[in-house]
């Protein structure tokens, strides 16, 4: 293979490779929210089964395309900021 498209590729899976560490120091830090807003068992299973993917060498995509992983990181966050909303609306409401 050319020098470029290995360049190409390794700059494409360090890029997601930082996008999946983004997404995962974004969790923990919503796990600061769980903890202030209450939010049931469920949603606090799956902040740590997300993580726990996350860290996994086991994926359903192969470790360099780490799209699965961001996926249940994005996946993870939606529903833990919904759950913390509830739980603040509740609260406040």
């Amino acid at each position: 293979m050319d020098d470029v498209l290995w360049w190409v590729l390794g700059t494409v899976v360090l890029a997601m490779a930082i996008g999946a560490a983004w997404l995962l120091f974004r969790v923990v830090r919503a796990r600061r929210v769980l903890l202030d807003a209450g939010v049931p068992f469920r949603d606090k299973a799956l902040f740590w089964t997300a993580v726990l993917y996350t860290v996994s060498p086991v994926d359903v995509l192969p470790d360099p395309v780490y799209l699965d992983d961001i996926g249940v990181l994005m996946l993870a966050l939606r529903a833990l900021h919904a759950a913390a909303r509830q739980e603040t609306r509740e609260k406040h409401g």
